[in-house]
């Protein structure tokens, strides 16, 4: 018997809708139909690059295609109290400090504990763990003055918390591979609260797949690796774990990822040069 699965599709909206966006969105579309949902997600909490514009041009794109969500459209944008409920939550339960870290210092500190800088899975730089040994008088001085900071998880407190309520290992399901171990301490201690939004893209992802009820994430292989933080947080949160389908990314001539940063084309270019949305599928890999 086929199963319902509630997918979602969730785009930044800092430019127009191009064929990754679509091979993504279609990833999910497949799997919800013809009987579950597939939701659409605007994952907005940068205000610097995501513009209201660009949202409203990424729904009338997707409508072009065919794809409508089966529910509202939530705006990570409007959802802010919840994310600091749950950041505090997650500070009350003994696993979040202040990181008044900047860049440079975290990268002069992680080269004076390795004999390189040691890289997180999804390639960011490993945080070292300066702040989680502060003495707690100077960590309440700094916050008493002000000081900028970010939030971080004490991954090993988090991972020994999760281990103790869960009481087997980590894991999730992939569609593909089956049950999958995680491994979430890889990432260090990563920031879930970041000084001018309050709170991280790993927080919200994880929050709101449990507020939408996401039974099944589709993903691109580059996220793949995020999964095991994204499976922490729902322990530590209760939430529920969805079932997990990753997919290729879509690529160029050269290659490369298609991305809007490296100049994708986009939907609209193609609906002004004649093509057909059945047309647009198929060129993202999903034939009409």
């Amino acid at each position: 018997m086929r199963r319902m699965w509630v997918t979602r599709f969730a785009p930044s909206p800092t430019g127009y809708l191009h064929l990754g966006h679509v091979a993504s969105a279609m990833a999910g579309w497949k799997y919800a139909r013809p009987d579950g949902q597939w939701l659409v997600r605007m994952e907005d909490i940068d205000p610097q690059r995501c513009k209201p514009f660009y949202a409203d041009a990424l729904l009338e794109d997707l409508a072009w295609l065919g794809l409508r969500s089966d529910g509202p459209v939530l705006y990570q944008s409007a959802r802010m109290a919840h994310y600091a409920h749950t950041v505090q939550t997650l500070t009350e339960m003994g696993v979040m400090y202040p990181c008044f870290c900047t860049r440079s210092d975290i990268l002069r500190d992680n080269a004076d504990m390795f004999s390189a800088p040691h890289a997180a899975p999804d390639g960011s730089l490993l945080y070292p763990g300066t702040c989680r040994h502060m003495a707690p008088a100077q960590r309440q001085d700094w916050l008493a003055a002000g000081r900028p900071h970010v939030l971080r998880l004490d991954m090993g407190k988090a991972v020994l918390l999760a281990s103790t309520q869960k009481k087997e290992p980590l894991h999730y399901h992939d569609l593909q591979r089956g049950r999958v171990i995680c491994q979430p301490e890889l990432f260090g201690d990563v920031v879930l609260a970041r000084r001018d939004v309050p709170a991280s893209y790993h927080l919200c992802v994880t929050h709101d797949d449990a507020a939408q009820g996401i039974t099944l994430v589709t993903r691109g292989d580059d996220l793949r690796p995020a999964t095991d933080l994204h499976c922490l947080l729902q322990a530590l949160m209760d939430w529920p774990t969805p079932h997990y389908a990753f997919h290729a990314l879509l690529c160029g001539a050269d290659g490369k990822r298609l991305a809007k940063r490296d100049g994708a084309k986009a939907v609209r270019a193609m609906r002004d040069a004649g093509m057909s949305p059945e047309a647009v599928r198929a060129a993202a890999g999903f034939e009409a």
